[in-house]
């Protein structure tokens, strides 16, 4: 390139005058132009270990390569963080992008906490294309209202110790029938009856209630929904068997009981309970335990028929985000879901990669621990929540009336069906 400095070369009078009136004009500009570029957005989810490090991690390096937008990282305990989000958002205040389960999008939507995403940076034909088709439920006529980092799926955890001290050798059970001869196999009691070791778990807080509904009804001949989620079908003989399996567990064989040592994965994680159906997002958690040995495998199978269920968690833009803010945050949303945040995302906290791309890589699927998480994708349903707490909080009622009033399987899921069709219809009533 040629250099053209002498041509507009300046004497020294008038170069420093020129400086000074520079220096000047930067001086008056600056704060303005700073006041420009420097955008905070703030992004809430629920507390979570391994989550909360995750995004503290993803976020410096958003901040990094974007050094014109800052992220203020908020986190609240799980009870408290729909009330937040409901009472924030309309007064103005709390998320430019929040997390929200996938079962809570139509509710946010309908009462206009988000907003759908933009199609020219997130494409709905693009997205149906390169992410896991449970996604698609995010998706309506006016696009995409949210995008996961990662999916979930099921998987069978079991302790390798007890199961050797058992006698069953290294090979996990396979079936429902295997399932519960090696919990009867390893559990144990005191003297006066009371459970030390748990051959299986039960209960909530753990996944059972998206096994039983989405798994172990179809193992058992049923369906839980019409294919349009409208209409509830599991209030049958089906739903009665599958609910009658599982809660015999307790209530038959003794292997297993709802509260033992608190709550299902904890007794798991206390290295006192052979066998726990769980979510992939317990990988990170009992990775960090100490003094025991354990395992994953897929969901048992029964009478040649396997399932899984996925779920997951997606990044939503603030209903109220406009301007600067709503520009800063599409990016930090386009930065979240790229394959680099989702295999950051999968080591830490092992939620699977939403794209399939970056949860079917050779090494992921090797894995002995995610592997079998990551093939159960390729079997899984997932359920169109209309409100999906208050769905959840059904079967615990009906567990409840099993396990502590001796409520009949049959009478226990009709109740269930009657109560939830009654939520499904005034949901698309209203």
């Amino acid at each position: 390139m040629t250099d053209n400095r002498s041509k507009f070369e300046l004497s020294p009078t008038r170069r420093a005058f020129a400086l000074g009136s520079a220096a000047a004009a930067f001086t008056l500009a600056a704060p303005a132009v700073l006041r420009a570029q420097a955008v905070e957005i703030e992004y809430w989810q629920y507390f979570f270990k391994e989550r909360v490090e995750a995004m503290d991690e993803l976020i410096k390096r958003f901040e990094a390569a974007n050094p014109g937008v800052k992220v203020k990282h908020t986190h609240f305990p799980y009870a408290q963080y729909r009330t937040k989000t409901a009472a924030a958002v309309p007064a103005g205040e709390g998320p430019t992008v929040m997390q929200l389960f996938f079962g809570w999008m139509r509710e946010y939507a309908k009462a206009k906490l988000i907003q759908p995403l933009p199609a020219d940076m997130f494409n709905p034909a693009a997205v149906d294309r390169d992410y896991f088709d449970v996604v698609q439920l995010m998706k309506t006529s006016d696009g995409y209202w949210a995008l996961p980092t990662a999916v979930r799926s099921l998987g069978m955890f079991y302790n390798k110790k007890i199961q050797q001290e058992s006698g069953l050798g290294d090979k996990p059970a396979s079936t429902l029938d295997d399932y519960l001869r090696y919990a009867v196999a390893s559990t144990k009691r005191d003297g006066s009856g009371n459970l030390t070791q748990a051959g299986a778990t039960i209960g909530i807080p753990s996944q059972d209630y998206h096994w039983w509904r989405e798994v172990l009804v179809r193992q058992h001949g049923g369906k839980p929904y019409t294919d349009d989620f409208r209409k509830v079908t599991y209030a049958n003989e089906a739903g009665a068997a599958a609910m009658a399996w599982y809660t015999d567990l307790q209530r038959k064989h003794r292997v297993a009981q709802a509260g033992f040592l608190s709550e299902s994965q904890a007794a798991f994680r206390a290295g006192r309970a052979a066998q726990h159906v769980d979510g992939s997002f317990r990988l990170g958690t009992f990775r960090s335990a100490r003094g025991f040995e354990w395992g994953v495998a897929e969901l048992p199978t029964h009478k040649g028929v396997g399932g899984n269920y996925s779920s997951y968690w997606v990044n939503g833009l603030a209903a109220n985000a406009t301007g600067a803010k709503k520009e800063a945050a599409l990016k930090f949303l386009a930065f979240v879901t790229n394959d680099a945040s989702m295999q950051l995302w999968f080591e830490k906290t092992g939620e699977l990669p939403a794209k399939r791309a970056s949860a079917l890589t050779p090494v992921n699927v090797a894995d002995p621990l995610t592997g079998p998480m990551i093939t159960g994708l390729n079997n899984a349903y997932t359920t169109d929540f209309v409100a999906e707490e208050a769905q959840g909080q059904l079967f615990q009622d009906m567990l409840d009336r099993i396990l502590l009033q001796n409520q009949d399987p049959l009478a226990a899921v009709r109740q269930m069906g009657e109560a939830e069709q009654k939520m499904i219809d005034d949901h698309y009533k209203s």
